[in-house]
């Protein structure tokens, strides 16, 4: 017979592309997942997954076990939680996602604290740029940054988060000021790959004036924040940063924030959920409410 312990690991490798996939997101080896899959099938004398070369199935069996486990494993949580409840005690799983840098610098720290503070819960954080939207009702708390596309999911605006352009005093002192926004057509232009945003599409708009749109044509591209930032930094070319990435460089000169007299549409940093507020878990509440007072403050700022 099969347990829960066996229902979260058919869960993980369904989720998951493939095998290897599942196994790196376990931080165990690829053997031991197929190992582990196969006592799951023996158990239930049922094939679960089809095995190809570079990624897995799931066969009719095993998509109605992985809805049925959804439901069992939720109903599980629950009922730890509301077992907890009653001790005024914060329990089960919080599942948490989150982009990348932000995530990283600012969210894996909290989410830490938040654990620490109550021992009952465990924490799941994944951290992607590019996040797969159908899997959204997976997580208890998506933090988003930028243009958000689902209107389906409940928001709860975190912070304002404001864009700005930036280079670094060698590359201007090298190929000088942009002036108006279409000089930025004749300089050397950094995009960041994320969200499945048009990036390369900057709108900028003066004060009491129309939105100037221009299309960049990026001489370097990338998909992860932190390497267009070191890029901007050593002087290759200019970015589209958010506040909170680039606030301290702003401050200690190694950024200086161009076309100031234009603004960027901002990118209000908010935390999207599947749930409205009756039906909400209590882990993900006080989640919530430790977001909003830490997020609140801005800490890039200080």
């Amino acid at each position: 017979m099969i347990n829960s312990d066996d229902l979260r690991f058919f869960k993980t490798v369904a989720t998951h592309s493939s095998l290897a996939a599942t196994a790196r997101a376990l931080n165990v080896t690829p053997p031991s997942i197929t190992q582990r899959l196969q006592t799951i099938e023996n158990k239930l004398k049922l094939k679960l997954v089809e095995r190809h070369k570079r990624h897995i199935t799931l066969t009719e069996e095993g998509l109605f076990l992985l809805d049925r486990a959804a439901l069992i494993l939720d109903e599980i949580d629950d009922l730890h939680e509301a077992i907890y409840s009653q001790r005024d005690e914060v329990a089960g799983c919080l599942k948490v996602l989150a982009p990348l840098g932000f995530g990283r610098k600012y969210i894996a720290p909290l989410i830490t604290e938040f654990q620490q503070k109550h021992p009952s819960l465990s924490v799941e954080l994944a951290l992607s740029d590019n996040p797969d939207w159908s899997s959204k009702s997976a997580w208890d708390i998506i933090i988003h940054i930028g243009e958000l596309r689902d209107s389906t999911l409940k928001l709860s605006v975190l912070t304002s988060n404001k864009r700005f352009l930036c280079a670094s005093p060698t590359y201007i002192e090298k190929y000088g000021l942009p002036r108006t926004p279409s000089d930025l057509r004749h300089h050397h232009c950094i995009a960041l790959k994320e969200n499945n945003e048009d990036v390369t599409m900057w709108r900028l708009k003066k004060a009491g004036g129309i939105t100037e749109s221009i299309r960049i044509t990026p001489t370097l591209s990338c998909n992860d924040g932190q390497v267009i930032k070191q890029w901007a930094m050593d002087g290759y070319g200019i970015i589209s940063r958010s506040e909170w990435d680039v606030a301290q460089e702003l401050k200690q000169g190694t950024l200086v924030r161009l076309l100031s007299d234009y603004e960027l549409p901002d990118a209000d940093i908010v935390a999207l959920l599947s749930t409205d507020l009756r039906a909400r878990a209590q882990r993900t509440t006080y989640f919530l409410q430790r977001l909003k007072q830490k997020i609140g403050d801005r800490p890039w700022l200080n």
